[in-house]
């Protein structure tokens, strides 16, 4: 049976589940009901009548004079089918197809004695970096990102990637006993951090370096580094996250004192400006979190989108019904019912 042929075609559910690229023809299927009653006024009031006298008895009706309405009704549903087929009947399925050109990402995070052992955050520094740093992995979904750890010397933790659920079990199971070696290996952190870079041809590369002190440990001093990075078109963000003044410092046997920091901004400001990123100074969590917002709104991934369009036409159908209600009218125009008396 072919597909025009079911009634399916002129139920509302029908109707309701297409689109309509010209409804306003839909509107004017009320006006043909209109048009036969004008014409049918304009017959009354201007048709000849001719005299007729019948027996009282014979003086009714024929119910058969009400078959030449039939062929009308034939030709208006031919109208209203083709004013169906004109509002342009259609099923549209749209295809978005989307995809972006992603950023490699290094997240470099000092897990030196200090950092877990000064409460100036809560409950420490490396506890408040690696909250912030798993908020900032969880949004960049179409990036691919690395861990480097350091301490009194610097490895790779996570390579680059866009699990982020393996990246954020790296970061909860970060602990400073992963490098019990003690000091601050910033230059050879930049250092893994290009080399882990380097193994990707991202058009963008990116390091976030994360520290609360200076370099004192390492074979490779922080500016040497940071050139080193830049060649490979690795731009570098460097944060100090750090209170200065009088802070408390948690001991090894658990007892809290207090102690004077002080920071050395210099050395992370000039890094960051060889590899033309910024530096950020974050004295508190809330700080630490705006640090990572801003990153995040100057690192953005190129989406792009495509959109396509399928359309499926139907106004055929209604056509054919039309032109079968149109033969039928012309069938039946000239047979008896149309020659039927009218009283």
């Amino acid at each position: 049976m072919p597909e025009w042929f079911s009634i399916e075609w002129f139920t509302l559910s029908k109707y309701q589940e297409m689109d309509w690229e010209y409804p306003i023809f839909l509107y004017a299927i009320a006006l043909i009901p209109l048009v036969f009653i004008l014409k049918w006024l304009l017959f009354l009031r201007f048709r000849q009548k001719l005299e007729v006298a019948f027996p009282e008895k014979r003086n009714f009706s024929d119910p058969l004079a009400l078959l030449r309405h039939v062929p009308k009704l034939f030709f208006a549903l031919s109208l209203a089918l083709i004013l169906v087929a004109l509002a342009r009947p259609q099923k549209t399925d749209e295809v978005v197809e989307q995809w972006s050109e992603g950023i490699d990402i290094v997240l470099a995070l000092d897990i030196s004695e200090s950092m877990a052992a000064i409460m100036d955050f809560k409950p420490n520094r490396l506890e408040a970096a690696k909250e912030v740093a798993m908020d900032f992995v969880s949004e960049r979904k179409n990036d691919k990102i690395g861990i480097v750890l350091f301490a009194g010397d610097a490895y790779s933790l996570s390579p680059l990637t866009t699990d982020t659920d393996m990246l954020l079990q790296y970061i909860a199971d970060i602990d400073p006993s992963l490098i019990p070696k003690g000091g601050t290996a910033i230059g050879n952190a930049i250092a893994v951090a290009t080399n882990r870079l380097s193994e990707d041809n991202s058009a963008s590369k990116v390091l976030i370096l994360l520290t609360d002190g200076e370099n004192t440990a390492g074979t490779i001093d922080p500016i040497t580094a940071a050139k080193l990075a830049v060649s490979k078109n690795i731009k570098i963000y460097t944060i100090i996250i750090a209170r200065p003044g009088r802070v408390p410092y948690r001991n090894r046997h658990g007892g809290v004192s207090y102690i004077n920091e002080t920071i050395d901004e210099q050395s992370m400001k000039e890094v960051a400006k060889i590899g033309n990123g910024y530096f950020f100074r974050a004295t508190d969590s809330d700080a630490l979190e705006q640090v990572f917002e801003r990153i995040d709104t100057l690192e953005k991934s190129e989406i792009q989108e495509s959109h396509y369009k399928n359309i499926q036409d139907f106004y055929q159908i209604y056509l054919i019904w039309a032109m079968i209600s149109f033969l039928i009218w012309l069938l039946l125009k000239n047979t008896f019912m149309m020659s039927a008396i009218e009283d």
